[in-house]
């Protein structure tokens, strides 16, 4: 039995976790679908799929099996039209998990722009604070914010751009607490803390008297940005979020920096996959279009701060 045929067989039930659907796409029979399967599970000794009645599910190895195969066939496929002097044209779902702050005005307009670009390509997005599994779960890739040392080893990691953080507050907090000039003057505020980074009350800061530690009132924690975002806007507590996230609500008066000039951090958004391998038109064009905005965008930020 042709071990490759076998391979795209086994991706396509993956993906449409259906025999019987595998084999309407790929004009088989259930049967033959299944025959295949066999074949690839019989060769690896290893079982590749959950079969119920009802549902058809990859297992723990199959699921490590199916990613790397999808790979290999999607970068053979487009080896096999370079020789053939055939354009390759990104298509097909892209599985990307992403922070949840990018559910925003900026980065949703990146996606609109790359969708123009690539219509064929439906993006799957994820966001949450969850670092998911790339390989286990089936995602291509993940763009996480992030510093080196605390990226996983295994994986390759190509930075992006960078994410700056802000302090910042609504116009009424700062009106019912008075205005902040200073570091010290952060001391017992109230703090809107995202606790997928630390849970901890004190906050230290680089001044030019030296590092100044900050002890914030926590009075409300969350991993999700979206809820302390919306709770900075209600005038609950300061809130670090990204740029990216606010920007419009900063232009807008609806959120005010607090001490710019001192406090802010900034992080690296990096983009995450498992491997230089086999990398498909789709991931390949994303991560170039995400590298090409972000050198556009620091290019504007240096032109407008002449």
């Amino acid at each position: 039995m042709d071990t490759m045929m076998s391979l795209r067989v086994f991706c396509m039930v993956a993906e449409l976790k259906s025999f019987a659907a595998a084999g309407n796409r790929l004009n088989l029979s259930a049967a033959m679908v299944s025959k295949h399967v066999m074949h690839l599970e019989n060769r690896l000794g290893n079982r590749l799929l959950n079969r119920t009645s009802r549902r058809v599910s990859l297992t723990e190895s199959g699921a490590l099996y199916f990613n790397q195969a999808r790979q290999m066939l999607e970068g053979l496929d487009e080896v096999e039209a370079a020789i053939s002097n055939i354009t390759v044209m990104p298509l097909g779902t892209l599985k990307c998990s992403a922070p949840v702050w990018a559910a925003s005005t900026c980065f949703t307009g990146m996606l609109a722009e790359y969708n123009r670009r690539y219509p064929d390509v439906c993006l799957d997005l994820h966001l949450s604070g969850r670092i998911v599994n790339l390989v286990d779960e089936g995602f291509d890739l993940a763009l996480r914010a992030t510093t080196p040392d605390r990226l996983d080893p295994g994986l390759i990691a190509r930075p992006l751009m960078p994410v700056e953080f802000c302090l910042m507050a609504s116009p009424d907090y700062l009106r019912r607490t008075g205005q902040l000039e200073t570091i010290a003057d952060l001391n017992g505020h109230a703090m809107l803390r995202y606790s997928g980074i630390s849970t901890h009350e004190g906050m230290t800061f680089k001044s030019p008297a030296g590092p100044q530690t900050v002890q914030f009132h926590t009075v409300m924690q969350s991993e999700n940005e979206t809820i302390l975002h919306l709770a900075a806007l209600e005038g609950m507590g300061l809130v670090f979020l990204p740029k990216w996230m606010v920007q419009t609500d900063i232009e807008a008066g609806r959120l005010k920096t607090v001490l710019p000039d001192s406090v802010t951090f900034s992080t690296i958004l990096y983009a995450v996959y498992p491997s230089r391998k086999y990398l498909s038109a789709k991931v390949r064009t994303f991560i170039d279009f995400l590298t090409m905005k972000s050198k556009g965008m620091a290019a504007a930020a240096a032109a407008a701060s002449w």
